[in-house]
C-alpha cells in the first residue's frame, strides 16, 4: 500500500498471554487473538483455564499491511478460538481458518458478532463502547461450550469485565457533556467511534481519512479543507494514528504543532506493556479531555504510562 509502513512477519512479536495463574484443571483451551486488544479480552474472560496468543501486536507498525507466516498459521490451526475483527481488517485469518478446517473450533468475527454490513466504512470496531461487551459475552458463551463444567467462572469474568468498563463509559459522559460540538481534526478514522461516543464533531473530510487508511492518494480538495482547519482556529484537537504515518500525516502533524493544536495520539492495536484493553480505552479518553481542558498533548500513550 502506498504511503504505508511495511510489516514482515519476522518483526511482529508473537505475544503469549497467560490469563492468571496456572490452571488447577489439566485442561486448558487454547486461544487466539488476532489483534491483540481481542486477545487481552479472552485472557480476562477464559483466566486460567485457557493459554491466549496474540497475533498483531506491535504499536509502532501498520496492521493493514501485516504479512502472517508459518508459525501464526500454525497457531491459528491448534487453536481452540479465534476472535478476528473482520471487515477486511484482518482477512488473511480467513486463508487459515479454511486450510485447517476443525468442526470444534469456535470463530468469533466481531463484524458478523455485531451484524454489521461488509460496506461498514470504519473497521476500528474495538473504539465503539457497545464491541466489547458483546464480544465478551461470545467469549464466555464459546468457552463454556468447550468447557461446560466452568460456565459459572466464564460468565462471572465476562460481568467483571462488562463492570470494569464503567470508568471508561464515564469519562466519555464527561468528555460528551462538557465539550459535545468541538471540531477535532483526525489522520483516518482510527478512533472515530470513540470521538463521536464523545460528542466531538470530525471536521476532517470522511474521503481523506478514508484514502490515508487505504493507502490511495487523497483528492487535492480533501488535503485543502484539512490544512485549512489548522488555521482557521476553530480547530481543538488533532488526532493522529501513530501505526499508519506517511509524508502527508507528518506534513498535517507539524501543522498542529506550528498552530498550537493539542495532539492525541491513537492506536490500531493496543499499546503494551500495561495496558488492558479497558485502561488502554481510558487513557485514550482521558488524553482528549486534557487536550481539550488543558491544552495538554498526549502524542503517545508509551511515554504516558
Amino acid at each position: 500500500m502506498k504511503g504505508k509502513l511495511k510489516v514482515i512477519a519476522a518483526a511482529v512479536a508473537l505475544v503469549t498471554v497467560y490469563g492468571g495463574e496456572a490452571a488447577a484443571s489439566s485442561t486448558v483451551l487454547h486461544a487466539v487473538g488476532v489483534e491483540n486488544q481481542y486477545a487481552d479480552v479472552i485472557s480476562q474472560i477464559g483466566g486460567k483455564y485457557v493459554e491466549v496468543t496474540a497475533i498483531e501486536t506491535d504499536p509502532n507498525t501498520d496492521p493493514h499491511t501485516f504479512e502472517a507466516s508459518p508459525k501464526i498459521a500454525a497457531e491459528i490451526a491448534h487453536a481452540d478460538l479465534v476472535v478476528k475483527n473482520g471487515l477486511g481488517y484482518d482477512a488473511w485469518a480467513n486463508k487459515f481458518l479454511a486450510s485447517a478446517p476443525n468442526a470444534a473450533r469456535k470463530v468469533i468475527d466481531v463484524q458478523q458478532l455485531l451484524g454489521l454490513p461488509n460496506n461498514t466504512p470504519n473497521p476500528h470496531l474495538w473504539y465503539k463502547p457497545e464491541t466489547m461487551p458483546v464480544v465478551a459475552k461470545q467469549i464466555a458463551a464459546d468457552l463454556s461450550a468447550s468447557l461446560p463444567a466452568q460456565k459459572a467462572y466464564f460468565e462471572a469474568n465476562a460481568k467483571k469485565f462488562e463492570a470494569s468498563l464503567a470508568p471508561w463509559h464515564a469519562a466519555l459522559a464527561e468528555l460528551k457533556s462538557q465539550y459535545a460540538g468541538t471540531e477535532v481534526a483526525v489522520t483516518e478514522p482510527v478512533g472515530d467511534y470513540l470521538l463521536q461516543a464523545g460528542g466531538l464533531k470530525i471536521a476532517t473530510p470522511f474521503n481523506l481519512e478514508a484514502a490515508i487508511m487505504n493507502g490511495t492518494d487523497p483528492a487535492p480538495q480533501d488535503v485543502t479543507a484539512q490544512n485549512a482547519l489548522f488555521s482557521d482556529g476553530t480547530l481543538k484537537v488533532f488526532v493522529y494514528n501513530q501505526q499508519v504515518t506517511d509524508p502527508l500525516t507528518e506534513t498535517f502533524l507539524n501543522q498542529a504543532k506550528s498552530h498550537h493544536v493539542p495532539i492525541v495520539g491513537v492506536y490500531e492495536t493496543m499499546p503494551t506493556p500495561g495496558y488492558t484493553y479497558q485502561s488502554w480505552m481510558l487513557a485514550e479518553t482521558k488524553a482528549l479531555i486534557s487536550a481539550l481542558k488543558d491544552k495538554t498533548s498526549t502524542e503517545s500513550l508509551l511515554a504516558s504510562h
